[in-house]
């Protein structure tokens, strides 16, 4: 059984309700049907129902059992209301605007179903940007207990791969944060460890990556990470984690032996944390495209309850695979 199936497995086993706002995107509806058909999850999806019927009816996809909420007509309207003008009061917040921010906004919208729990979870950005789906995230869910940043991964599941966990991997941060300091990669493998644990399963061995293995090259980008090893090895003694490391020393055990001897996570490591934005987004899309990757995500980690998002490329088969492992997550809460 691939990794994705494993995961809708699993979220078989104690459905959740998931928002889907981006209610106007062809993806979303036929990732909706789909969503029915196999029994993931009980999807709610905000918008004018006559106008998601009307683009069901055009692809001719099933939204049977798909609720619809339009905020005009929602009965919880007022209450949400309410607490967005509580939370956000300080910030200059009134209940004019948090009322015209929920009936125009609809990520905002669904951010509030999780917030109250008449969503478990929310999967979103088929056509808004990473910034739109976290900033509403960040200003009402707030980050969970005990992690300092939210962060973003994506899970990749590499076809007749040797490497990682039986080809599977956690990069991150591939979709958030742009050029995090060495203080916050260390918090970025920790949450990236916790995610790889619930998700997959397995032990995380985690690589701080860089272009240097143990000190072959001098540049501050290389102090960088590690520094960020150093911390991490302080502040999470208990994860099985090492750097730097190049990115064939990490995977490859015959690298790893001539490269970083003595490594226990060098040519195993199954959770790869990138120096940036730059090189992790590019990982991504290069292992996605050239190896013929399964990508899932970003996902985002370190919320106090899930909301994911999604690449604006994405298929409508990557959104039921979100919504798959946003289930799971929810399930962990």
């Amino acid at each position: 059984m691939s990794f994705i199936e494993t995961i809708k497995a699993r979220a078989k086993q104690d459905k959740k309700t998931i928002v889907l706002p981006e209610s106007n995107d062809r993806r979303t509806l036929i990732a909706a049907a789909k969503i029915m058909e196999e029994g993931i999850a009980k999807i709610v999806m905000v918008g004018k129902e006559e106008k998601i019927m009307d683009g069901a009816n055009w692809l001719e996809v099933n939204l049977e059992g798909v609720k619809v909420i339009d905020p005009d007509n929602s009965e919880k309207l007022d209450v949400y209301v309410e607490m967005l003008y509580n939370l956000r009061k300080e910030k200059g917040m009134t209940l004019e605007r948090a009322r015209e921010e929920l009936l125009t906004n609809y990520l905002m919208f669904g951010v509030m179903m999780v917030k109250c729990s008449d969503a478990d979870g929310m999967v979103a950005g088929a056509c808004h940007a990473t910034a739109d789906v976290l900033r509403p995230s960040l200003q009402i869910l707030r980050t969970a207990p005990g992690v300092e940043m939210v962060s973003g991964f994506f899970v990749l599941d590499v076809p007749n791969c040797d490497f990682g966990e039986k080809g599977t991997f956690l990069f991150a941060d591939c979709g958030l944060n742009q050029d995090p300091n060495p203080s916050e990669l260390a918090a970025i493998a920790d949450t990236s460890a916790r995610s790889f644990k619930s998700l997959i399963g397995a032990k995380p061995i985690i690589a701080m990556l860089s272009h240097s293995t143990k000190g072959s090259a001098k540049h501050a980008l290389v102090d960088k990470v590690t520094e960020a090893t150093r911390i991490a090895h302080e502040k999470y003694p208990h994860l099985c984690l090492d750097g730097e490391l190049q990115t064939d020393a990490a995977l490859v055990p015959a690298v790893a032996k001539t490269k970083a001897p003595g490594s226990e996570v060098a040519g195993h490591a199954n959770v790869l944390i990138f120096p940036n934005l730059d090189s992790g987004n590019i990982s991504y899309k290069l292992v996605e495209r050239l190896a013929k990757a399964e990508a899932y995500g970003p996902m985002l980690q370190g919320l106090a309850r899930p909301v994911n998002d999604l690449s604006r490329g994405c298929s409508p088969s990557d959104i039921v695979g979100v919504v798959a492992l946003t289930c799971v997550q929810a399930q962990l809460i």
